[in-house]
């Protein structure tokens, strides 16, 4: 509420979902759709959940490390296997194995 009040041409928001109920992100994104729609407001959002971001805007830009991987409308990338890929760090075919995920982790940093 505080950064409406001098009526923004543009929002950044760092992860606004990190930590909350499901419930309460839903009702967030509500909030920020309407200021997008109705206020005119530009939202540069960076978001590590990439179905809620892609569900909740127009454009995405997948960052790995620093550096864009893929960008696109985010209909395109929404069902974009390269995105899985990258975000889970998994080839498509192979099933990520979280325990031998951990070992390789300790491995590497031995």
């Amino acid at each position: 509420a505080r950064a409406m009040m001098t009526k923004p041409k543009m929002l950044l928001l760092d992860e606004p979902s990190m930590g909350l109920a499901p419930q309460l992100v839903a009702e967030i994104f509500n909030i920020v759709k309407m200021l997008n729609e109705k206020e005119g407001v530009s939202i540069l959002l960076a978001e590590q959940n990439t179905n809620i971001a892609l569900k909740n805007s127009d454009y995405g830009y997948i960052i790995e490390t620093g550096k864009v991987m893929l960008e696109g409308s985010a209909k395109s990338l929404l069902g974009n296997d390269k995105v899985k890929e990258l975000y889970l760090g998994i080839s498509k075919g192979k099933r990520l194995n979280f325990r031998d995920a951990i070992k390789d982790n300790e491995n590497k940093n031995k």
